[in-house]
């Protein structure tokens, strides 16, 4: 049996407000979540045949149930990118299926493996899906344009999704990305109201491939420019993809307004939403279970604005740990033409973290 990866936390660094058990975006009770992680073959880039560093992430708001719809609200902060079945959302207010993130050139197999899926499981509210399929580029380290991404890895992802502990780093859809010219990936975390401010949970999973090594801060340290080794690029030209769970019970133009904090999150992180950025998010609530399938009027719990303050710090928190969580879960990738690009040294990142105060024993 395998270590865990190590999480920001457990090298001291300091973050805001009280995680949940995991950590993670399944602390949002019902939440699952699946990775199919494809790595294989080294050397010159062969279109069709690799090295193959890539994979895909399934995240089902209601778990086991499925399809069932969740309210949900959508951010775009910087729109060089794709997260399908976006204007239904707008629209409606609603989410209905998985979650699925992977690599650019993926997006249309997966979207329509998802719909072979749901007509097979019956798990439809409707005659027809759109379903919700986001991307990052990994065409640094994969060979994006062999299509490596099959149906069956899709059906895998979803049906393997669970609760508990989520996989980080070098992983599902995160397996061949780049975060601030570190080794990115899949990274989560989550906060926990005190029963004062409601007691609700708020969980994030991000798929990072953004920004360049200069920008990147970590609860404020400018990391980036103390540790300048193995840059890869000249401007930026990743994306961002962030997903936000809670069980809080809030509408769709609330959730909306939730989406749209996630951007501060990245934002402590050092990101400025380059223009060939896609910064996309996405923000779905787990209450008001019977609402989403109702046939007549019903009524509905919601929380009103005036105590939306303390939901919104969680998600602004979440934001910041789970995109640094990716970073310290990521390993060293070496990909096609040799491409390599570096995990973000724990010891470095101790010490510059320590030179200004910053490690939670110096505190």
């Amino acid at each position: 049996m395998t270590s865990p990866k190590p999480r920001a936390r457990d090298l001291s660094i300091p973050f805001e407000g009280s995680p949940g058990p995991m950590n993670a975006i399944t602390d949002v009770d019902g939440v699952t979540v699946g990775h199919v992680t494809l790595v294989s073959g080294e050397g010159k880039l062969i279109v069709g045949q690799g090295p193959v560093r890539t994979g895909l992430t399934a995240i089902l708001p209601r778990g086991n149930a499925g399809c069932a719809r969740v309210f949900a609200g959508y951010f775009s902060l910087n729109g060089n990118g794709e997260m399908t079945g976006m204007h239904w959302v707008e629209e409606s207010g609603l989410l209905e299926g998985p979650i699925m993130l992977t690599n650019t050139h993926s997006v249309g197999i997966v979207r329509d493996a998802v719909i072979e899926w749901q007509i097979a499981k019956a798990k439809m509210d409707q005659p027809w899906a759109l379903p919700v399929v986001a991307e990052t580029f990994d065409g640094y380290l994969n060979d994006i344009n062999g299509f490596h991404v099959r149906k069956p890895h899709v059906f895998e992802a979803i049906e393997n999704a669970c609760p508990g502990p989520v996989a980080e780093g070098n992983t599902g859809g995160g397996t061949g990305m780049i975060c601030h010219e570190f080794k990115g990936g899949i990274g989560t975390a989550s906060r926990r109201l005190d029963e004062k401010t409601g007691g609700y949970t708020v969980g994030v999973l991000v798929q990072a491939n953004h920004g360049l090594r200069h920008d990147l801060r970590i609860v404020g340290v400018p990391a980036g420019m103390e540790i300048r080794e193995n840059l890869v690029k000249s401007k930026e030209e990743g994306s961002i993809i962030i997903v936000v769970a809670t069980n809080a019970p809030l509408m769709p133009h609330q959730l909306k307004r939730l989406a749209r904090r996630a951007a501060l999150g990245l934002g402590r992180t050092g990101s400025i939403g380059s223009n060939f950025s896609g910064d996309i998010f996405l923000a779905f609530s787990t209450a008001n279970a019977t609402a989403a399938v109702a046939q007549d009027i019903v009524q509905l719990t919601m929380v009103p604005n005036e105590q939306l303050d303390p939901i919104f710090d969680a998600t602004v928190s979440a934001t910041e740990e789970a995109i640094i969580n990716a970073l310290v879960a990521a390993e060293t990738m070496i990909g096609q033409d040799d491409h390599k690009v570096i995990a973000i040294p724990h010891d470095r990142l101790c010490e510059v973290m320590k030179k200004y105060g910053r490690l939670m024993k110096d505190e």
